[in-house]
């Protein structure tokens, strides 16, 4: 018996939690994670109070970039389990009113999908043009597009002579959507998973499924200004749209590389003609010093702000965002923007409400509820990612990068920092796995754990708990707009969310000093309540607000 309601806009209201089934749960030894697995924790995840689970890939792989490159999308890969195990997840799932979001990637396939494996070194293959293949251009590769893992984004076929994209890893092969036998494909598949029941959908890097037909050198950069929101990407997403999200409606997150806001003003329009909403990722580029990920770097706060303004206010009454910090691609955001030594729990919750009472749908990462941080891996053999491994010998062994200052930028910036096993409990392998993990579990798990954070009720988990509460009590989070209060102020990002009824400020401290500020003078104090923060909260609102060290306040006036 399902509790799952009909409410088409659930989703604006909704909390939504990604797993990454590799690193959640090991229902046995193996020592990694499986659908089983999931379910066993499905109580842990209703406790905590979330709408709805993200799903990263669970199809069949040869994981060369860990699901991400599917042979099969209509396969579940037997390391995570069967069909009926999925099933049984979705059964049970819904049973506790959560819903399934699956993560689909139709950019690309593994090289490994027969599609390509048919197409591969045969010109006359039936599947040969659902990939993009190219001459050689002087004897070489057709043009200087780099692949987002480092290197050449062509691949040769020796039989045939002509190469292939991948804008990812080589054994990710582009799909050619000007074919509109690969867009009947892709809806046939979507269409499988929505017959399931799967309540939605997150599209992998979905913005460069167009990319520019002449293919030319780019003489400024990567080739990505030639692949990104490209030219036919709104007439493709409008035409999956109208075929199968709308028949089903599914929920759906578009994953948006290096997009802008123009375009995803367009892909969330809230005539839902295309998605329910988009991830960007610009946020997450602050501490990028000149767009350089791989190097070792503080984050910008002042640009931090300026990026949050810039999207809060140009989708308001225009699309929709999903809210975030972590994911299976990037650091630990208690190790990146808070102080994971000194103001663990602190820092884990103000990061936690900064970004919850935005507008927008948010995304808790496995483990950010419980404050897990970065492992501070110390040898290169720790690491399992295809990214980082690519770009220790890229900046070691050829651009002469010494060792410890690689490994000092992979402890801050490799996706490995997210992917560590989730931290159940105190005993061996922090209750992940009765084997040896898959990648090395960090050292803190004996104090860091959803066991220890379940039984104090002054934990990250049940700050977390209230912010998801908070964001289906409080009309105003969903529907207000938002002003940055203080965007030159050196500390404090502090916000205002007004409605017709309701203004909520969420001022936060982003430093481990005292920082202070006013409130805005117009606002009246005697309507004003304390509705949430990380430190004790006690007596009347007063206009000269003082911060601890990553404190944040929540305050509610009527209107």
């Amino acid at each position: 018996m399902s509790v799952i309601t009909n409410d088409a806009n659930w989703w604006k209201t909704a909390s939504i939690y990604q797993i990454y089934p590799k690193s959640f749960c090991d229902s046995g030894s193996k020592g990694t994670g499986d659908i089983q697995g999931i379910i066993s924790k499905l109580d842990y995840l209703q406790r905590l109070g979330i709408d709805a689970i993200w799903l990263t890939p669970v199809y069949q792989s040869p994981m060369i970039d860990n699901g991400y490159d599917i042979s099969d999308y209509y396969a579940i890969n037997p390391d995570f389990g069967s069909m009926d195990d999925f099933d049984q997840l979705l059964a049970e799932a819904h049973q506790r009113g959560i819903r399934i979001i699956m993560d689909i990637v139709v950019n690309h396939t593994s090289t490994q999908h027969h599609w390509f494996q048919s197409a591969l070194g045969d010109k006359n293959s039936p599947y040969r043009d659902y990939y993009i293949w190219k001459d050689p251009v002087d004897g070489g590769i057709p043009n200087n597009w780099q692949s987002k893992f480092g290197g050449s984004a062509w691949e040769l076929d020796e039989k045939t002579g002509q190469y292939f994209l991948h804008l990812f890893a080589k054994e990710q092969a582009d799909l050619n959507w000007e074919n509109p036998q690969v867009r009947a494909e892709v809806k046939e598949v979507i269409s499988f998973w929505a017959e399931k029941g799967v309540d939605g959908f997150r599209l992998d890097v979905i913005n460069l499924i167009s990319k520019q037909q002449d293919f030319p050198n780019d003489d400024q950069g990567d080739g990505r200004r030639f692949y990104t929101d490209g030219p036919r990407v709104h007439e493709y997403l409008q035409e999956i749209s109208e075929a199968v999200f709308q028949q089903y409606g599914s929920v759906t997150v578009g994953e948006m590389s290096s997009t802008t806001l123009e375009h995803c003003q367009q892909y969330s329009s809230l005539d839902n003609k295309e998605l329910s909403m988009v991830f960007n990722f610009h946020h997450l580029k602050v501490d990028y010093p000149n767009g350089e990920k791989w190097t070792k770097a503080p984050f910008d706060f002042i640009q931090l702000k300026q990026i949050f303004n810039h999207w809060q206010t140009g989708l308001n009454g225009k699309g929709w965002g999903a809210l975030f910090w972590c994911n299976h691609d990037q650091p630990r955001v208690v190790s990146r923007l808070g102080d994971d030594k000194h103001f663990r729990v602190e820092s884990a919750k103000m990061l936690g409400a900064s970004v919850h009472m935005m507008q927008g749908t948010p995304y808790i990462y496995q483990g950010e509820e419980i404050g897990m941080t970065n492992p501070g891996y110390t040898s290169i053999e720790q690491y399992r990612d295809v990214e980082s491994t690519n770009m220790y010998d890229i900046m070691v062994n050829e651009q002469g990068v010494p060792h410890d200052e690689m490994m000092a930028i992979l402890a801050q910036k490799s996706r490995d920092n997210s992917r560590t096993p989730m931290q159940w409990n105190h005993e061996e392998f922090a209750g992940f796995s009765k084997g040896q993990p898959w990648l090395q579990i960090a050292n803190n798990y004996t104090e860091i754990n959803a066991e220890q954070a379940v039984a104090d009720t002054n934990s990250v988990f049940y700050f977390y708990q209230q912010l998801i509460k908070l964001r289906k009590e409080v009309e105003v989070i969903t529907t207000g707009d938002y002003t940055d209060l203080y965007p030159s102020h050196t500390a404090i990002f502090g916000y205002q969310r007004q409605s017709q009824h309701q203004t909520l400020i969420c001022l936060n401290n982003y430093y481990g000093d005292e920082s202070e500020c006013m409130l805005p003078s117009d606002l009246d104090l005697s309507t004003a309540t304390y509705l949430l923060g990380n430190y004790p909260l006690q007596g009347e609102v007063s206009q000269r607000q003082v911060l601890k060290p990553y404190e944040t306040r929540i305050i509610l006036f009527q209107s």
